[in-house]
Parts: structure tokens; C-alpha cells; sequence
């Protein structure tokens, strides 16, 4: 009930008693009634332009009666005795613009679905923890998923039915089967939901690994050779097509390439991020990668632009450099990150979560170039090597004559190809580049979603942190603190809970495990970096919060959601790494981290316990379970803390994270600290540097490069 306002107040404090209780008894009826209808009337009307998604607001005008997720909404349509259809897509799903396009602005699907259902949308970023649910449901029944995710469900959330996209005559005719069955026999419905629902539940449960025995080498090692005849050997990446980017998977190829001298492992990392960036996922004109490529080469992409892509990707590349020491490797982190900044990032707040593949109602209008439109605004004396360079001749064309700007090859080799000097030739591309992405400004931009998550923020936060450690950028270090304020200012409850969602000012939706899971480990990373303890502590506040609320204390894994609260048909516990590393598998990696940091046993147990459970199916399926293994890598190689104390640490650090060096936890302080690995290690007038091993540390050295020697010889 809404508070009265002061005026109403001032009115009755001068109202005779009898009269004021009178008066008061009639505004409470007339406040409750006006509840009650609207609670009966909003059901029958879109609602959905009262929603913070801007996924959501896209349905608003819509003539279906869509309502967003509510335990409001479920309760009405028990009453009403309608079946849900629960319809789950994003912003940027080109295939979830097609159906709301052919059935939900049509008004024969709209009067269909308004007779007879209740019907609700969910933005799966907005809500992942309904998305999971029903993403489950739909595979148990269908053996295949993707979005949209359209389910058809009991008043009470139980599924019965489950698709993807649906051409409208079809949803029509699914829809009145649908409901016929469920007036006519009911009971068997009845009994195929709960079924299935059953088959949710259990689908969420893993069988625990509860002997603990030391994990080994050969263990990591079978990880990359049971995966090694999926892989693309020419082109990079997986050998199917469509072709997706998998950052989390080519990091995990990284750190095991460098930590075990795998070369077989490195040489596919680089021969993935060299043609990823030359293709056509690669947006060449304005930086940035698309969500996937529709062949097997990366040539044609599927247009739209995500922030949680796009910040891991800028995370590899950065770590990748370090090791590689390729420009372009350079090239693309800078400039992708200019152009989040210049496209997706609010000023002096958040970075928004997509752009969209379609514009003037397109797929992929504002990125391509007719022939035509390109020879008019390249500099005529610069046609032929642009023409070269961009593979105009035959590579570069898509369809309808369309172009996709792609290279071929490196720019060095370019370079020496057309006899011409490297640093000319980029003060010519870098030209080029500025007027393609001034003329490419003027054109209609793809719709931009921007709400902004805590989770998908943390993972920028790393980026930021990654290229600072590669680069030594002050300004990237700074953006993470930026970012990393805005979380504790604007996504931060009180000192322990998240929100997970925020948009123009209003932050909503309860933090879930990935909220929690990836601001810990980005906030580790800034203590990393800056020293500061607060950064630390608020880790693991956020850790600790984590393990009472959402932890399953039988296997130490964790629920999607937190046990207050608002509860779905099943409670998801994801432990799979797919594009994004699962909440589990991030969890674990900073449980190994805080153990090493802080010394504490109880966090490093955790840690094996947890990668205990997953470590055979990291094993047999290490691309479903990338991070899981970077993690088995961690805990059966020689994993090392460097320890570098004394007034010129930060300068040692930042020498020792000139290379690649992701078989070492490196930490600094240039004063005086208690904090474990650095108790009574400090002498005011040396800057001196412990290698350590679980707390066990080598006797100091004053040299980075003896001290790396030491890592890489183990001894």
C-alpha cells in the first residue's frame, strides 16, 4: 500500500475524530479496491513499457498481453486457470526479432495467446536463473535449445511444451492443441509436468567425487588430447561451423600451453586469435568481435555485439601479447576497447550488455560497404593497397553487393609483399580507418541495450586489468577502479549483497552466483595490482556471503540463486563453462586464489574439493569445461607465490608481468605488511623477491630474472 501523502495528512489532522476514523476507513476500502482491480485488469493489457529491460520495452506495444516475470503474475494466472507461455530471448537475438515480428505483432497470434494464456517475458540476461530453468526443460524434451525459448507451462511454472523459434501458423495451431489438451485431459498433464520437472531437478544433480587424491600432470594433459581432434587445425577454433570465439576455452589452451610447454597447445591459440582478428568477426573499420561467425573461417558474422564477448576477448589478447609479443595482438585490445568506450559504456558509469545485429531492419546494414560507397572515399593513391589489403577482389564479398572487410595475412607480411614501410603503411590504415568509421557514423546504428550487470561489469573490470598488465596503461588501470566503484556504489545492497541488473540510475533484480562470483575474483585482481586491502576484503565479503547463501553444503558447489527469496520450480546448480565460465568453475578459482593469498586452508580445500567433482568431466569434455581444467592445471603443475617486497617493488612486479606468467600467484607491497606471505619479508633500503611454494619461500633475490629462472627450472 502506498504511503499517504503529506497533504492528505495536513487535511485530516483538523477533521473531528469521529469523522477522521470515518474518513480513514473509507480511504483504506478505496486504496485496496483500487489494488485489487488493478491487479485484475493489468493482466489483460502489455505491461511490459513498466519494465526496466530494454528488451522487454522492444514488446511493449506489442498487441500480445505480455506481463514480466512476477510471483503476482503466476498467482493471477492460477486463479484465472490459463497455461503460461513463458517466451525467453535478448536484445540483440536476430531470430527472436523474426517471431515477435511474424506472431506477436500479428493480431491473429495475439487474440490466440490473449484468450486462452497468460503470457510472459523474460530477458534471459535480465533473469539467467529463469533462463536455466526452461532451458533445461526445453532440452529434456527436445534434445536441442536456443533462443527465443518459447514455453508453454502449468499456472504454476511447470512446463508441458518447449520450442524455439516457430513460424506463426504453427504457433497458432501448437498453441490451441496445447490448450485443448489441458481442458480435456488434464490429468495427463498434470502428470507429464510433474515428470518433468522431476527430470529438472535431478538433471541439477552431479554425482560427487568425495575421494580426494592429488591431482597429477598427466590428468591436465588428458584434457588437451582428448580434445584434440575437434579442433580446426587450418582455421582455428572448433572444426564445425557456426564458429563461435570461446574465449573461455582458448585461455584455458593458453595457460596450459605456457605452463606445461605444450607447443602443440600455443600454436592453436595463436593460429586462432590470428585469423579471428583478420576475419570477418572482427569488425576491421571500428574494433570490436561479433557474437559468431555463420561459416567455418570467420568471414560472415552474426552481427550483434556483446559486452561479455568482447571483455574476455580483450582479456586474451592481452594475456596473449605478453606472451606472443605480436602488435596486432596490441592493436586489437586498444582498439576494441575504444570502441566500448565510444559505443557501449555509460559516461562516468557501467558498460551497457549489447549491440544489436540489425538496423533500418537488416542484419549487419551498418558494418558492410558497397563497392562503390568504399572507391569513393578512399583516397584515390591508396585504392590498390586498400583494395589488397581488405581482399575487395574476391575474400571480402557476402552477398547482394555487400562487402565484409577481412585480411589475409599479417601486416608485416603485407608490408613486405608491397615494398612499402611498416610505420607509413600504418599511418595509412590508421587514416583509412578514421574515415570509414566517420562516414559509417552518419548511418542508422543497430538498437543498443542499455541495462548493465554486475557480472558482465566484473569481466570488463578484468580486461581493463589485463591490458594494464600488459601494456602499463594508467588509464586502464583506472577504468577498473571506475568500474569497481560504480559496483560497490550502485550495484551493492549493503556491505555483502550485489543487485544483478541496472538500468538509467535504477539497480533491480537480486545479485545471483555470478554476480558474486566474477566481482570477487576482478576485485582480487585490483588488490593485485593496487595493494589496496579494501579491494581484498570486499572479495571475500562477497565470498563469504556467497558460501551462506548460495552454497550446497553437501558437495560446496553453488546455486544459481540464493535460498531467500523468490523461488522457482527447481533451483539450478550450472557447473558447465560455455562462453562464459560458469559461476562454479569462477568460484573455485578464487577460493584457490584467497587460499593463496591469505594462507588459509580452508579456502585451498574448497577449491580441490570442488574441482574434485568436476575434474573427470573436465577431463573427458574439456571444452564444456574449460576453466575447470585451467584450474586442474593450477593444482597439478608446480604452482608458485612471487613475493616481491621493498620501496621498488611495483617496479619488479610490473617486470616480472612483462611475460606471461600464469603458473604464479605475484603479489607486492612497498611498505611494511602483515598480511601472511608478507610477514617480517620487508627491509626498508631492498626491493627483494621471494619465490614460494604454499608459503614455503626460496631464499630472496634481488633479480627478476634470477627469480624467474627459479619458476621456470623448479629450482
Amino acid at each position: 500500500m502506498q504511503m499517504l501523502n503529506s497533504n492528505v495528512i495536513s487535511m485530516l489532522s483538523i477533521v473531528k475524530p469521529r469523522r477522521l476514523f470515518l474518513i480513514i476507513i473509507a480511504l483504506v476500502v478505496l486504496l485496496f479496491s483500487r489494488c485489487e482491480n488493478k491487479s485484475k485488469m493489468s493482466i489483460h493489457k502489455n505491461n511490459l513499457k513498466y519494465s526496466l529491460s530494454p528488451y522487454l520495452q522492444q514488446h511493449a506495444n506489442n498487441p500480445v498481453h505480455w506481463q514480466a516475470w512476477s510471483e503476482e503474475v503466476l498467482s493471477e494466472a492460477q486463479v484465472l486457470d490459463k497455461l503460461l507461455i513463458v517466451s525467453i530471448g535478448y536484445s540483440s537475438c536476430h531470430w527472436c526479432h523474426v517471431m515477435e515480428h511474424e506472431s506477436f505483432e500479428d493480431e491473429e497470434a495475439a487474440a490466440v495467446m490473449n484468450e486462452h494464456f497468460v503470457s510472459i517475458k523474460v530477458d534471459r540476461e535480465e533473469r539467467p536463473d529463469i533462463d536455466e530453468i526452461y532451458m533445461t526443460a526445453l532440452q529434456l524434451m527436445t534434445n536441442s535449445g536456443g533462443w527465443p525459448l518459447n514455453v508453454v507451462c502449468l499456472p504454476n511454472g511447470k512446463p508441458i511444451w518447449g520450442g524455439t523459434y516457430v513460424p506463426k501458423n504453427k504457433w497458432i495451431q501448437v498453441l490451441g492443441e496445447l490448450n485443448k489438451m489441458y481442458h480435456t485431459n488434464r490429468e495427463q498433464v498434470l502428470e507429464y509436468a510433474n515428470k518433468l520437472t522431476q527430470g529438472i531437478e535431478q538433471s541439477q544433480l552431479l554425482a560427487l567425487n568425495t575421494k580426494l587424491s592429488p591431482f597429477t600432470e598427466s590428468e591436465a594433459d588428458s584434457v588437451f588430447e582428448n580434445w584434440i581432434n575437434t579442433l580446426d587445425w587450418e582455421e582455428g577454433g572448433a572444426n564445425r561451423a557456426p564458429k563461435f570465439p570461446m574465449p573461455v576455452n582458448l585461455d584455458f589452451m593458453l595457460h596450459y600451453g605456457v605452463i606445461s610447454g605444450n607447443t602443440e597447445a600455443l600454436s592453436y591459440v595463436e593460429l586462432t586469435l590470428d585469423k579471428m582478428y583478420q576475419g570477418g568477426i572482427y569488425d576491421q573499420i571500428g574494433g570490436g568481435f561479433a557474437r559468431y561467425s555463420t561459416d567455418s573461417f570467420w568471414k560472415v558474422p552474426h552481427f550483434e555485439k556483446m559486452l561479455y564477448d568482447n571483455a574476455q576477448l580483450i582479456s586474451l589478447y592481452a594475456k596473449a601479447y605478453r606472451h606472443f609479443k605480436k602488435p596486432a595482438y596490441r592493436e586489437v585490445v586498444e582498439q576494441s576497447i575504444a570502441w566500448l568506450e565510444r559505443e557501449l559504456k555509460a559516461e562516468n558509469g557501467p558498460c551497457y550488455s549489447a549491440l544489436d545485429a540489425d538496423s533500418e531492419g537488416e542484419e549487419g546494414k551498418f558494418y558492410v560497404w558497397q563497392l562503390g560507397q568504399l572507391e569513393e572515399l578512399i583516397p584515390p593513391s591508396d585504392w590498390l593497397l586498400f583494395f589488397d589489403y581488405y581482399q575487395l577482389e574476391k575474400e571480402a564479398y557476402w552477398e547482394n553487393g555487400n562487402y565484409i572487410l577481412l585480411r589475409k595475412e599479417s601486416d608485416a607480411r603485407f608490408c613486405e609483399k608491397h615494398k612499402i614501410e611498416e610505420k607509413e603503411f600504418e599511418t595509412k590504415k590508421a587514416h583509412w580507418q578514421e574515415i570509414l568509421l566517420s562516414a559509417r557514423a552518419e548511418r542508422v546504428r543497430p538498437g543498443l541495450d542499455d541495462k548493465a550487470l554486475t557480472s558482465w561489469n566484473a569481466l570488463m573490470m578484468e580486461a581493463y586489468i589485463e591490458s594494464y598488465r600488459a601494456f602499463n596503461k594508467d588509464e586502464h588501470l583506472a577504468k577498473a577502479k571506475e568500474l569497481g566503484q560504480w559496483i560497490l556504489k550502485e550495484q551493492s545492497q549493503d556491505e555483502q549483497r550485489l543487485w544483478h541488473a541496472w538500468h538509467s540510475g535504477n539497480s533491480h533484480v537480486e545479485g545471483l552466483i555470478e554476480d558474486y562470483a566474477f566481482a570477487c575474483r576482478a576485485f582480487i585482481f585490483l588488490y593485485q595490482e593496487t595493494q589496496e586491502d579494501a579491494y581484498l576484503a570486499q572479495a571475500e565479503k562477497w565470498l563469504n556471503y556467497a558460501q551462506s547463501e548460495f552454497e550446497d553444503r553437501k558437495s560446496g558447489l553453488f546455486y544459481t540463486r540464493p535460498k531467500s527469496g523468490e523461488q522457482l520450480i527447481a533451483r539450478s546448480l550450472e557447473t558447465a563453462d560455455n562462453v562464459i565460465a560458469s559461476a562454479n568453475s569462477t568460484m573455485a578459482h578464487n577460493f584457490f586464489m584467497l587460499g593463496k593469498i591469505k594462507q588459509n586452508s580452508a579456502y585451498s580445500e574448497q577449491a580441490q574439493v570442488m574441482l574434485n567433482h568436476l575434474k573427470g568431466r573436465a577431463m573427458d569434455y574439456g571444452e564444456s569445461y574449460a576453466n575447470w581444467a585451467k584450474l586442474l592445471v593450477f593444482q597439478s603443475y608446480p604452482y608458485y607465490e612471487i613475493v616481491v617486497s621493498g620501496p621498488k617493488a611495483k617496479e619488479k612486479y610490473q617486470a616480472i608481468n612483462g611475460d606471461f606468467q600464469p603458473q604464479s600467484l605475484v603479489l607486492w607491497a612497498d611498505k611494511e605488511n602483515d598480511a601472511p606471505l608478507f610477514a617480517q619479508r620487508f627491509v626498508a633500503d631492498k626491493t627483494l623477491i621471494y619465490v614460494c611454494t604454499d608459503g614455503a619461500c626460496k631464499l630472496p633475490l634481488s633479480d627478476v630474472s634470477e627469480a624467474l629462472g627459479q619458476i621456470h627450472t623448479g629450482k
